[in-house]
């Protein structure tokens, strides 16, 4: 039974050493991730901020395109 622990235990150390083998790269991972992810966050919140400008000054033209074009299909039958 003692030999099957001490297995057990040099198993787990030899799991422990090659998490903390990798965690630098981990790390230097999850960084670089959190990192674009605020660029993205970024963009959008400008993108998000310039958008509604944008919809209240087309609006008002979407409107008399929609309010010309019966009136042009009028003019073509003619």
């Amino acid at each position: 039974m003692e030999i099957l622990t001490f297995i057990v235990v040099l198993f787990m150390a030899y799991l422990l050493w090659r998490i903390v083998d990798q965690l630098p790269d981990v790390t230097f991972r999850l960084s670089e991730i959190q990192r674009d992810l605020a660029e993205i966050r970024r963009r959008i919140d400008t993108d998000g901020r310039n958008a509604p400008a944008q919809l209240t000054t087309s609006q008002p033209q979407a409107e008399e395109q929609a309010e010309e074009a019966p009136e042009a299909a009028e003019a073509k039958q003619d």
